[in-house]
């Protein structure tokens, strides 16, 4: 067969099903807004930082996830707004191949809701995560009415996540609780503690170093002696 022949249009399949080359870029849309972009690269940037000595897991968003290669580019459910795959090299990638990356599908996703995405990440991605992508831990959050809810995968079906005394959410995966913060979802210790960006850890450090500063002042000592 020729490659002009194996490039022809195939009968009887959709023009509409991609046949993916070894080599995929992700294929997502632009985010919807701001505030949707500000959540995703918090939580991807704290997940990062709390497991920057790791190298066994892959975090991204917005990324494409290609699954099968009868592939539609109509469906809209392949790029999760946030998720994490455990268990595999920490690398930058193009996109989230699963059968180049030894049958992986995410450990955990989050979607983040609009007007236009709700009912889709409600209903068909949860069915598609459930039951195709068999993603432990599911969530979903709107950063303007600030509606969170989560899931985890329990005998093959997802049960509802039951929040702690802090309307926090326990991620069975990730062995961290999601709960909203100032508006926003972020990561929380099994204790409750909330997990900090690099430029949050550097300020808290900063502030420590200046009130041992002006400890050491009030008893005469030059901070800059010690």
């Amino acid at each position: 067969m020729t490659i002009a022949q194996e490039l022809a249009p195939q009968a009887g399949i959709d023009q509409d099903v991609i046949f993916p080359p070894g080599d995929l870029y992700s294929d997502e849309p632009p985010l919807e807004t701001e505030l949707h972009l500000r959540q995703i690269i918090l939580l991807f940037k704290c997940l990062e930082w709390l497991w920057r000595d790791r190298d066994d897991f892959y975090a991204a968003g917005n990324l494409t996830i290609y699954y099968s290669p009868h592939q539609r580019k109509s469906q809209d459910f392949r790029g999760p707004d946030f998720f994490v795959v455990l268990g595999t090299e920490r690398k930058t990638r193009k996109s989230w191949v699963v059968w180049e990356e030894d049958g992986k599908y995410p450990h955990v996703i989050v979607e983040i809701l609009s007007n236009s995405t709700a009912q889709t990440d409600k209903e068909l991605k949860k069915q598609i995560y459930q039951d195709t992508f068999r993603t432990h831990d599911y969530f979903w959050f709107d950063p303007y009415t600030l509606e969170f809810a989560g899931f985890h995968l329990v005998d093959g079906e997802y049960q509802f996540l039951e929040p702690n005394e802090k309307g926090h959410l326990w991620s069975h995966q990730l062995g961290l609780y999601l709960g909203v913060y100032e508006g926003l979802v972020r990561f929380f210790t099994e204790v409750g503690e909330l997990v900090p960006t690099p430029e949050e850890t550097a300020e808290k450090a900063e502030q420590k170093a200046e009130r041992l500063a002006a400890k050491l002042r009030e008893l005469n000592i030059d901070p800059d002696t010690i």
